[in-house]
């Protein structure tokens, strides 16, 4: 579907009702380039892409992040970003790809409908890591598995 390139960001995510452009898109209502459809997921170009090829991948059922998310809903998603990932190899080529997830405002999430990024990488690109990587200290590493080990699941996954 083609369409104008929005003034700006804000008027992109106005034209989403209840808030939610990706919730817009998957019923049609707001215009996207999709490149992978089921009855579960879309798959859609980013228009604010970090390199060539980046597409975001959503379940078409609102879920806000990961954390409401059921796992049947995230393994639609991930079968989604697989075909997704096979498709942009096959057309563009890239010597790698990054799948990539943000929740939460600390952690740099804007939409707030659960999505996947499936960014092709080609080397030298724009998208840099967000981490320094340093080795942890072990004791702290063991004591946060012992917490992580130690919590109890949510009964509804």
């Amino acid at each position: 579907m083609a369409f104008d390139r929005p003034a700006n960001l804000e008027e992109l995510l106005a034209q989403g009702r209840d808030g939610c452009v990706f919730c817009a898109i998957a019923r049609g209502e707001s215009p996207a380039w999709i490149v992978h459809s089921d009855e579960h997921t879309l798959a859609f170009m980013d228009l604010l892409p970090m390199t060539r090829g980046h597409c975001l991948v959503v379940p078409r059922r609102h879920h806000d992040d990961i954390w409401d998310l059921d796992t049947e809903a995230a393994g639609h998603v991930m079968e989604a970003a697989t075909a997704v990932a096979h498709k942009i190899r096959r057309a563009l080529a890239p010597a790698g790809l990054n799948l990539l997830n943000n929740n939460g405002r600390a952690a740099d999430q804007s939409q707030f409908h659960f999505h996947i990024h499936v960014i092709p990488r080609y080397g030298r690109d724009r998208l840099l890591h967000p981490w320094e990587r340093t080795f942890g200290d072990p004791a702290e590493i063991a004591a946060v598995a012992d917490l992580i080990n130690a919590a109890t699941p949510d009964p509804d996954l």
